[in-house]
C-alpha cells in the first residue's frame, strides 16, 4: 500500500529554549503548561508550512524512548552503571563513556507488567486541541519500541526472574500493555502510529552478536523474539490504523554512531519479511547505511519511507539527487517484485529525514531551528517534485 504521506517526518523536533529550561524545573504544573504551549506553537508552524504528518515534536518527553515504560505498573526506574550493567559489546557504550556518562536510568520489571494509565494521550489531546477534526488523520505519534530496555541490559536483568520465567513471558505482558495504549490513542482519534526501534540495527554488527553469545544467548533467537513482540503489539489492530516502524542508526548528540555503519543486508529478510507493519522508515542518507539492495526483501503490499535527508548535519541536500535515489531504490524493489519502477514509486515509496532532529531534548545537530524547518520544507518540496499526490 502507498504510504500515508509522500513527505514524512519520523521523530522529534528541536525544543525551544524555554522548554529546555522547564524540563529541569521542579514545578511540574508549570512544566505541563510550557509543554502545552510549545506543542500548540509547533502544531501551528507545521500547519503553516504544510508539513505532514503533524506531530508534537515529542516535546512531552526528554528523549525519544521516554514516557511509556515509566507509566506501567510493575516497572521501576533504576540507576544502572555504564558499562557493567549492559550487554557485552553494546554499540552505544563507547559513545556514552566518551561523553562522560557513567550512570543512567533503566526501566526494570520488578512486578507483573500491567497498563493502568495512558502514556501519550495527553500529548495527543494537546495536538488535537489545535486542529479541526478533519486534520486528525494527518497526525502521527511515535512510541518507543518494546525492545528498548531489554536489548541494552545484561541478559536476565530487564525483569525479575521471580516474576517472569523467560523473555517471552515478560514480553507477552509488555505487548498487552502496548495494545492497551494503542487502543486508547485509537479511540481518541489517532490513526497513525510509529514504533521507534533503532536498536534492531545492532544486529548488523558481528561484534554485538558475539557479545550476545557471551551471555549464552543465541542472537538469531533473540532477534526472532523481538520480531515476535513487535508483531504482538500491533496484533488485531483496527484495519484503518496505519503502523510503521523506524529503523535508523541514530543521531544522539555527542555519541558517535559510526559504529553502526553497514548494510541492512544481514537483517533485511527477517525484518522486512517478518514484521507486520505497513511501512518501514529506513535510513539511507549517507554511506553508513549501505546500498538499496536489501530492499529486494520488501514484500508486496508493504511500503518504505526512504530516510534520504540527514538530521546529522546542517548541509542541505539536492532535489535532483533525491529524485535519482528514489528511482534507484524503486529499481531494486521492482526487479524483485517483477513490477515496473513507476508502479513501485507510486504505490510503495515516500521520503523523510533519516531520524528526528532531537532524539534527546538537547539535540540540534542541524544547528538551528531555522535549518530544521528548511530541511522539512525541502522534504516537502522534493516529494512534490516526485509525486502528484504529495501534500
Amino acid at each position: 500500500m502507498a504510504p500515508l504521506f509522500r513527505a514524512d517526518q519520523v521523530g522529534s523536533l528541536i525544543r525551544p529554549q524555554n522548554l529546555l529550561e522547564a524540563y529541569g524545573a521542579e514545578d511540574q504544573a508549570a512544566l505541563q503548561t510550557t509543554i502545552k504551549e510549545a506543542i500548540a506553537t509547533i502544531v501551528k508552524k507545521q500547519l503553516d508550512l504544510s508539513i505532514r504528518p503533524i506531530t508534537s515534536g515529542e516535546y512531552e518527553r526528554t528523549a525519544f524512548y521516554k514516557g511509556f515504560y515509566e507509566q506501567l505498573q510493575g516497572i521501576e526506574s533504576r540507576t544502572i552503571q555504564v558499562p557493567e550493567d549492559f550487554r557485552p559489546n553494546l554499540p552505544v557504550i563507547d559513545g556514552l563513556l566518551r561523553v562522560g556518562v557513567k550512570q543512567t536510568e533503566a526501566s526494570v520489571a520488578t512486578g507483573k507488567v500491567e497498563w493502568t494509565r495512558p502514556a501519550y494521550l495527553d500529548a495527543w489531546n494537546m495536538i488535537k486541541a489545535e486542529l479541526p477534526e478533519q486534520e486528525w488523520k494527518n497526525c502521527k505519534i511515535a512510541l518507543p519500541s518494546p525492545t528498548f530496555n531489554h536489548i541494552w541490559l545484561s541478559n536476565g536483568t530487564a525483569y525479575s526472574t521471580n516474576v517472569y520465567a523467560n523473555d517471552r513471558d515478560f514480553f507477552a505482558d509488555v505487548a498487552a500493555a502496548y495494545r492497551a495504549e494503542i487502543k486508547v490513542l485509537y479511540d481518541a482519534g489517532l490513526r497513525n502510529i510509529q514504533i521507534d526501534d533503532p536498536q534492531l540495527t545492532y544486529f548488523i554488527l558481528d561484534s554485538f552478536k558475539d557479545g550476545i553469545r557471551q551471555e549464552n544467548v543465541n542472537p538469531d533467537e533473540l532477534l526472532d523474539t523481538y520480531v515476535w513482540v513487535l508483531n504482538e503489539i500491533v496484533r488485531d489492530r483496527p484495519s484503518d490504523l496505519f503502523v510503521g516502524i523506524h529503523l535508523c542508526r541514530g543521531n544522539m548528540p555527542g555519541v558517535n554512531t559510526g559504529f553502526l555503519e553497514g548494510s541492512y543486508e544481514k537483517i533485511a529478510e527477517k525484518l522486512l519479511g517478518g514484521l507486520n507493519f505497513d511501512t518501514f522508515y529506513l535510513e539511507f542518507d549517507d554511506a553508513r547505511s549501505g546500498s538499496f539492495e536489501p530492499l529486494r526483501f520488501l514484500p508486496r503490499g508493504k511500503g518504505v519511507t526512504l530516510g534520504l535527508i540527514s538530521t546529522k548535519t546542517p548541509d542541505m541536500e539536492d532535489i535532483a539527487d533525491i529524485q535519482k535515489r528514489v528511482r534507484e531504490a524503486a529499481s531494486v524493489i521492482a526487479a524483485a517484485q517483477e513490477r515496473s519502477v513507476e508502479e513501485v514509486i507510486e504505490d510503495s515509496l515516500a521520503i523523510s529525514p533519516q531520524c528526528g532532529f532531537a532524539s534527546a531534548h538537547y539535540g540540534r545537530n542541524v544547528g538551528t531551528e531555522e535549518r530544521m524547518w528548511e530541511k522539512l520544507v525541502f522534504v516537502r518540496d522534493a516529494a512534490r517534485s516526485i509525486w502528484k499526490d504529495a501534500q
